[in-house]
């Protein structure tokens, strides 16, 4: 399928949420049409009025021809009024709807050519001040979800850039709030257009294995120091992945697999980790820095459950001896509940009481 970008260059399409341009134009055509028909109405109803240099009477084809030639400013003086209602009529209602004619004709362009120089206004704009954003190759389902989990984790829809080589999909990606651009991700063109020399993350999230290494060698030889997050299918391209550049790769076959088989033989903690996939829900995981009063205590006087500690960048279970005093600089893997309005309970009082908060103040 050829795309926009190979004979233009990549095609930027800033987020917008606005009438589609069949609609818009038929919007317009119709009011045309209504004051037309309403020109030809006012001259038919008081065609006596009128005279015709053919024949000397209007007929309703005359009519049409005469609203026509009028409402286009033609005007060839064929058909003309010779009452004083028929010109009186011409003055208050036939001029003005002419006018309001033109203006909608005129506007029709002129909103096309403002609308053109708005959007490169808008994208010149954005190039200038787009810093530490985060890229997405691929708006299929993958990179939707990780867009998703991303927002829920406080991640701004100006901050996100898609990438993806069909124009539908980008276009649906800025009606979503996002900035999109259409082209092949694998291309260093297309990625300069998403601005990926000055991002901060890269996700890759194509729906090829092959493509997903090309996309990362290419942002990897733009972008240097940028976080990549990658996924493939298959186990085995993993190390062509972290050749390739990607920080953290993840397989998407596998763990599928894996779910699928904690569910046959354990049904509740698959329950578990899929609320745990789902940001935001219900129970998340969340990574955030040892406070002041942490350091020096054991991971019992934290108040969230510490998972693991990320100490000179190795990861430590919660169990590991190394993790008996937590040192400054330390980061904390922690579990967080959200819950929803139904896990709450009301108390005698009719108050809703979280019962975890409760044990969390009672040191419990």
């Amino acid at each position: 399928m050829n795309v926009p970008e190979a004979a233009h260059g990549p095609l930027v399409l800033m987020p917008s949420a606005r009438t589609g341009p069949l609609r818009a134009v038929a919007k317009r055509i119709g009011f045309a049409l209504l004051l037309l028909f309403a020109t030809v109405a006012a001259v038919y109803l008081d065609r006596d009025g009128y005279t015709d240099g053919a024949d000397g009477t209007v007929s309703l084809q005359d009519a049409f021809y005469y609203a026509t030639v009028t409402m286009s400013t033609t005007g060839y003086g064929d058909i003309a009024p010779v009452s004083d209602a028929a010109r009186l009529v011409n003055i208050l209602f036939i001029t003005p709807v002419r006018v309001l004619f033109l203006i909608v004709l005129v506007g029709t362009t002129l909103e096309v050519l403002a609308e053109r120089t708005r959007d490169d206004w808008r994208k010149a704009r954005w190039r200038t001040r787009v810093r530490d954003h985060i890229v997405v190759a691929g708006y299929g389902t993958k990179g939707r979800s990780a867009i998703k989990t991303l927002i829920s984790t406080g991640v701004t829809r100006e901050s996100i850039v898609v990438v993806d080589p069909d124009p539908r999909v980008v276009a649906e990606a800025a009606e979503a709030g996002f900035v999109g651009v259409v082209g092949d991700a694998t291309r260093s063109s297309v990625l300069k257009q998403a601005a990926v020399p000055q991002a901060r993350q890269v996700v890759v999230a194509s729906a090829r294995d092959d493509t997903a290494v090309l996309v990362t060698l290419t942002a990897r030889q733009l972008n240097p120091h940028a976080a990549i997050q990658a996924s493939v299918r298959e186990s085995e391209n993993v190390p062509l992945l972290r050749q390739s550049g990607a920080d953290h790769v993840v397989t998407s076959s596998e763990a599928a697999g894996r779910l699928l088989g904690v569910s046959t033989s354990q049904p509740n903690v698959s329950q578990v980790i899929e609320d745990l996939l789902d940001q935001g829900s219900g129970l998340d995981l969340a990574e955030r820095d040892v406070r002041p009063d942490e350091t020096g205590g054991p991971l019992g006087a934290v108040r969230e459950p510490v998972l693991a500690v990320v100490r000179d960048g190795r990861m430590l279970p919660f169990d590991h001896p190394e993790c008996k005093s937590l040192r400054p600089g330390d980061r904390l893997i922690v579990a967080q509940s959200k819950r929803r309005p139904e896990q709450k309970e009301p108390d005698g009082n009719g108050e809703e009481l979280a019962r975890d908060d409760g044990r969390r103040e009672n040191g419990s």
